[in-house]
């Protein structure tokens, strides 16, 4: 087996949980999943957010991004200031998550 085959252009990965004050889950999950073409716009290239029931006020968020300077950059947007300022206070203050470079996948070449 030889070296590992890494993109030539690596994308960014956030991966996170975020908690909801108890009963607010589903009001974190609307702000979040709103359409938005402005992140389109700033380079996010996946965005998809989730629960699991195990774990009733948490949200999971995974986001793909052409690079971390956009991803820093789109926390500047005003829509996005706009939903987190909507969200902060429906937030428990439990935040978890994983920031890395993308070195590849099995399913793209």
């Amino acid at each position: 087996m030889g070296a590992p085959r890494y993109v030539e252009d690596m994308t960014y990965a956030n991966v996170g949980l975020l908690e909801a004050t108890p009963g607010n889950r589903d009001a974190l999950v609307e702000i979040l999943t709103r359409p938005s073409a402005e992140l389109a716009d700033a380079g996010c290239l996946l965005y998809e957010v989730g629960v699991n029931d195990e774990d009733p006020e948490a949200v999971f968020v995974s986001e793909l991004w052409v690079s971390a300077e956009a991803h820093a950059a789109s926390l500047q947007l005003p829509g996005v200031q706009a939903s987190i300022a909507e969200a902060r206070p429906i937030l428990s203050g439990r935040m978890e998550g994983m920031r890395f470079e993308v070195a590849g996948s099995p399913l793209r070449e």
